[in-house]
């Protein structure tokens, strides 16, 4: 089977880091029967992580319109972004190809005719999240799979992750790693329970791993406490989720956090927003904390009870890990491999 991947986006988050690895184990799930290709832009980080993997191809393609005949022939197209939809619906349309659409986002699909046309003419529709699966049945444009995202196999060095936390000795470590786009991530929440807690509780230190549109503002908005530093983007970001004591993702929205899948994999307790399919995930009480959006005193409330509590940080991040294998990539992979042989079929 002939398989190609869209994914046209211009950076690199959570979409295109479960795209990549969907690519990977689906070469060592099935490496006899499976070809692939993925179309992508001519600057995507994805070539250069995906450079060794075996059977598959490239063909650019900097927007909707590029590379359709140019590439040769599939029997399935798969489109993992918003841009990648619209490429796949035009090449259907051109070829011919069935398609399916991998849907991320915790908001309807929009009402106008291309939109529709696209996810009505798919030949299946995956949601990440229990949220998304019923945005995408109110929509009325088809069955819809429940697919969720897996955990990325991160592998943390030993070495580099003691250095990290020997610069911080004797703190209490809260991290946050994702996008810095407050109206998505929230950091602003976070940061207003770091202020909430910087003289109450010296020892806690927050840690923002990422960057993104907003991340010069809210280090300046921030420049004032001392218990809260910015390292940036780090591409060996497990080297510094696995030294964290407790993870903040107070988003305020989320099609599903695959990066909290990441921080349990690695044993780290967590503290989220009930908002999106972050619930599919957090469990309260059995994987993790809930919260309500927005609301830094909760936040700030059970970051002080996690501190005082060493027992219940192990008795939630043991939780999380009893259920990660509903999270694997192989998990995620032996599901899509099933929708794929039923739409060829």
């Amino acid at each position: 089977m002939h398989i190609t991947h869209v994914n046209l986006a211009r950076g690199f988050r959570g979409g295109e880091r479960q795209t990549e690895l969907l690519i990977k184990t689906l070469a060592e799930h099935a490496p006899n029967d499976i070809a692939q290709t993925l179309v992508c832009r001519r600057d995507s980080p994805m070539r250069q992580h995906l450079q060794s993997v075996a059977r598959l191809n490239f063909q650019a393609a900097n927007h909707q319109l590029a590379g359709h005949f140019d590439l040769g022939g599939t029997q399935l197209v798969h489109a993992h972004d918003a841009k990648g939809v619209h490429w796949a619906y035009l090449h259907y349309r051109l070829k011919g190809t069935p398609y399916l659409i991998t849907r991320r986002v915790d908001s309807p699909v929009k009402r106008k005719w291309f939109n529709q046309q696209c996810y009505s003419q798919a030949s299946a529709r995956v949601a990440l999240s229990h949220v998304i699966k019923r945005l995408l049945e109110d929509n009325q444009c088809g069955d819809v799979t429940l697919i969720p995202s897996a955990y990325a196999r991160l592998t943390p060095s030993p070495e580099a992750t003691k250095s990290f936390r020997n610069d911080f000795a004797d703190k209490f470590l809260v991290g946050h790693a994702g996008a810095m786009v407050d109206r998505h991530k929230g950091q602003r929440v976070l940061l207003q329970a770091a202020q909430k807690l910087e003289h109450q509780a010296p020892d806690i230190q927050f840690i923002f791993l990422g960057d993104g549109e907003d991340a010069e503002t809210l280090k300046a908005e921030s420049s004032s406490l001392s218990n809260v530093s910015w390292l940036g983007f780090k591409s060996n970001i497990a080297d510094y989720l696995a030294g964290l004591n407790v993870f903040a993702f107070p988003s305020r929205n989320e099609g599903l956090g695959s990066v909290l899948l990441d921080v349990m994999q690695l044993g780290v307790p967590v503290i989220a927003t009930k908002v999106g399919g972050i619930p599919d995930i957090v469990k309260h009480e059995q994987t993790g904390l809930l919260i309500p959006s927005g609301d830094a005193d909760a936040l700030a409330n059970d970051i002080m009870r996690l501190r005082q509590d060493p027992a219940l940080r192990q008795r939630l991040a043991q939780g999380a890990t009893e259920r990660l294998d509903h999270y694997s990539p192989q998990s995620m992979t032996a599901a899509y491999w099933h929708l794929y042989q039923t739409i060829v079929s």
